[in-house]
């Protein structure tokens, strides 16, 4: 309604410019339009001023969150870097350690089989000495039966008759005293 008294208005101008009536191109479309935008814009200029300071508001509040996280990954990294770095030393320590317990179980090894073989000499020594006085045993048995067997022989080869009678005699006075 407001438009067609605005548009009473402009008749006369609109029917000075030919290019007005045009079809397709109503020059009242237009005007109604920028009345349109011009009420909307003063009821609704508050309002939206509102809503956009709210929202940069809202964009500031979340940058500063943004800002506050960005700082904690940053003391997060810095921590995360320092547990690397030392884990790094750590890693080394224990290689350092592990070496050092190798190498005492090796000297322990080694000193160990020192041991084993101080251990087994030992033992051989003793069963090499045992069989010398088994081996020296057996040969002086050995020679004591053979010095006898020689010895019977001989005594067998150069004893005559007659002294075997005097030795029989012998023996057996000997016998008689021991008897009576």
């Amino acid at each position: 309604m407001f438009t067609n008294h605005l548009l009473m208005l402009f008749t006369p101008l609109a029917e000075r410019f030919e290019f007005a009536n045009i079809p397709g191109l109503e020059l009242w479309k237009f005007l109604n339009l920028a009345i349109f935008i011009a009420v909307a814009l003063m009821v609704l200029r508050k309002p939206i001023s509102g809503a956009l300071v709210s929202r940069g508001e809202a964009i500031k509040r979340e940058l500063d969150l943004a800002a506050a996280e960005s700082a904690k990954a940053r003391e997060k990294l810095v921590e995360v870097e320092s547990l690397l770095a030392r884990a790094d030393s750590d890693v080394s320590e224990i290689r350092t350690q592990a070496q050092q317990e190798a190498e005492a179980e090796r000297q322990r090894q080694i000193a160990a089989g020192d041991n084993d073989i101080a251990r087994l000499g030992a033992q051989a020594a003793r069963e090499i000495e045992t069989a010398r006085k088994l081996a020296h045993k057996g040969l002086q048995q050995f020679l004591a039966s053979r010095s006898l067997e020689i010895a019977t022989q001989s005594v067998k080869r150069e004893l005559r008759p007659e002294d075997d009678i005097r030795l029989i005699r012998e023996r057996m006075g000997e016998l008689r005293r021991a008897q009576g």
